[in-house]
């Protein structure tokens, strides 16, 4: 199991077959892709075919026929084309018909030791690919056994005839061969084991990034879906803000034109006091409309800072409701452009929901950092109403949900007579720009 870098509690399983799964000389993945394993197979072949050239030649005269040996070396060399990867038991045979093919025809005096060497270095090569750690040491230490007794059980010839000084050499010879043979057994063993750890590293790399893509595409589709929610939220409340705002207001001022027709000509004063009436509706439906299309705008600051975007807000609200606003604005920090985004929108439905339900003579808005935490309040004199009894509506519901996605918290205050107020706390280290 690898950790997911995107949701640290949740865990990638990757498949064991995977990265259990050996490597064979002929795979197309180690041909184009591992260029270690690549080399490691030329070096294969060469070994193999030294070992043939050795025969051919030896005693360094051309041979003409063709020894056991070199029908020895051809068949363990076919063998490479394909390794046992599975069954435990297909290992062994596989890895006892490589030991007969180096030992019968190097007992019969048909195979020189120099071949036997290579052979069972390439023999320990290919244990690193079908064996596990104690498989390789048992086929290392064997190796060594087979090579170690073959050389020392060779005579020297002629014996009878050799001083002991060179008969001293020859054995001083054959133990430092066996020295030098073991050494290249264990760098052998360690180098492939280290290509091995690589090969598989960059495998579970592989798959883990292969998982990542797969999360960050469902992340993008989760984003995608909550957008489009939101965005179906949003037309839903600008459609029952509509229907009940400027839907209501244009029906009232119908009526005062109605009424204004029917009185044109009985009753002008009264038809002319329907008149400004349907004037006045008209205005606050001008009014409904600008105040939709401000929501509807992507960003709603249009370049200015948080604080000139609230003192507009304010002013215009002043101008439009006659309700007397204050406002106190201390932020030190330059916050994302959704965070502005988002406590403007609070500021703007809490504004709308004073002028439409609180019968307020003043408003008080104060955005303060203060203990590590960005506070906002919006407190109206109106006559306030009962939290318990009127938290459902959409624009409380938005303006909670906005600062929750901040990592936030709303909080609303309010009795019957003694007005309302709103207040958000979001925490400071989350949302600074650095």
């Amino acid at each position: 199991p690898v950790p997911s870098p995107i949701f640290p509690s949740k865990i990638v399983r990757i498949p064991m077959v995977l990265l259990e799964r050996p490597l064979s000389w002929n795979s197309s993945m180690v041909s184009l892709t591992y260029p270690s394993f690549r080399l490691l197979l030329y070096l294969e072949w060469l070994l193999l075919a030294t070992a043939v050239f050795m025969e051919v030649l030896l005693p360094f005269q051309l041979s003409w026929s063709l020894p056991l040996g070199v029908l020895a070396i051809a068949t363990f060399s076919l063998m490479g084309l394909r390794l046992p990867m599975v069954k435990l038991e297909s290992k062994l045979i596989y890895t006892a018909l490589e030991f007969s093919l180096i030992l019968l025809p190097a007992t019969q005096h048909t195979l020189s030791t120099r071949s036997v060497f290579l052979l069972c270095l390439v023999l320990v090569m290919r244990s690193c690919l079908i064996f596990k750690r104690s498989g390789q040491l048992a086929v290392l230490i064997l190796s060594l056994l087979c090579y170690g007794t073959l050389l020392l059980s060779r005579p020297i010839v002629p014996e009878n005839f050799m001083p002991d000084k060179l008969i001293a050499m020859s054995w001083d010879w054959r133990l430092s061969n066996i020295l030098l043979f073991s050494l290249t057994l264990v760098f052998a063993l360690l180098l492939i084991n280290a290509l091995l750890a690589e090969r598989q590293s960059r495998e579970e790399l592989e798959i883990a990034h292969q998982q990542l893509e797969t999360i960050n595409q469902q992340l993008c589709q989760y984003a995608l879906r909550i957008e489009d929610q939101a965005t179906l939220q949003e037309r839903n409340r600008i459609a029952r803000e509509i229907h009940d705002g400027l839907g209501h207001t244009l029906a009232a001022q119908t009526i005062q034109i109605n009424n204004t027709l029917l009185f044109w000509q009985s009753n002008n004063d009264k038809a002319l006091t329907f008149l400004k009436q349907a004037k006045e509706l008209g205005a606050e439906a001008l009014l409904e409309i600008r105040r939709s299309l401000s929501v509807l705008r992507s960003n709603p600051l249009q370049g200015q800072s948080l604080k000139s975007a609230i003192e507009k807000l304010l002013t215009d609200f002043q101008q439009t409701t006659g309700i007397d606003p204050s406002c106190e604005i201390d932020i030190p920090y330059t916050l994302p452009t959704e965070v502005n985004t988002a406590l403007y929108r609070i500021v703007q439905e809490s504004l709308t929901n004073i002028c439409k339900h609180a019968e307020a003579t003043s408003v008080t808005v104060k955005l303060l950092a203060h203990a590590g935490m960005i506070h906002l309040s919006i407190e109206d004199n109106g006559k306030g109403f009962n939290p318990t009894q009127n938290t459902t509506g959409f624009g409380l519901q938005g303006m909670r949900e906005r600062s929750v996605a901040l990592g936030g918290k709303l909080n609303l205050h309010s009795q019957l007579g003694t007005g309302c107020c709103i207040s958000v706390s979001l925490p400071l280290s989350k949302l600074l720009v650095f």
